[in-house]
């Protein structure tokens, strides 16, 4: 599943499903690409409550990096851990957060993250994964069973309202 577009709600529709998977007894992680791993965000103290595993793995966000090779090995870090949780046979829903920004500013190579889903999706193919971020790649898009894009048609910040807690984090 990708949840991509310019709208607001991309990871909150994911938490959304986690939660209603967790409601159900499946096993969910999440594990975020850019979200700095410094912060704590209100998604981590619903999901403990819910059993919801949640890896924040970022430096916060990159879009006007100083540091790519930072980036670059902060996304492979993270994406090492995707690969692992994916391999390990233990979940039932795994969401990587943000990953389509690290595809989109290429950080990672699409062909790479879409050879390993394949790989896994033929040993698990009950296991669901949810990918979210911006301008997701035409062949990420190509290769899901579902794609939701978020449009935004207005925007609260644009009225010059700041992010507030509980809502936006």
């Amino acid at each position: 599943m990708v949840h991509t577009g310019n709208g607001k709600g991309k990871t909150t529709c994911a938490l959304g499903l986690m939660m209603r998977a967790a409601g159900r007894g499946l096993k969910c992680c999440m594990i975020q690409f850019m979200k700095s791993r410094n912060d704590r965000y209100g998604e981590h103290e619903s999901a403990e409550k819910l059993g919801i595993e949640v890896h924040t793995m970022g430096d916060g966000f990159t879009w006007d990096t100083k540091n790519p090779e930072q980036d670059i090995k902060t996304a492979r870090d993270t994406w090492a851990l995707c690969v692992e949780k994916m391999r390990s046979g233990d979940y039932d829903l795994l969401v990587f957060d943000e990953l389509v920004y690290v595809l989109s500013y290429k950080m990672l190579p699409v062909e790479e993250v879409l050879d390993e889903f394949r790989t896994i999706r033929a040993a698990q193919p009950a296991l669901h994964i949810v990918v979210t971020g911006r301008d997701a790649p035409p062949e990420l898009i190509e290769a899901a069973d579902l794609v939701t894009e978020m449009t935004e048609i207005k925007h609260p910040f644009t009225a010059g309202i700041r992010a507030q807690q509980g809502i936006e984090f």
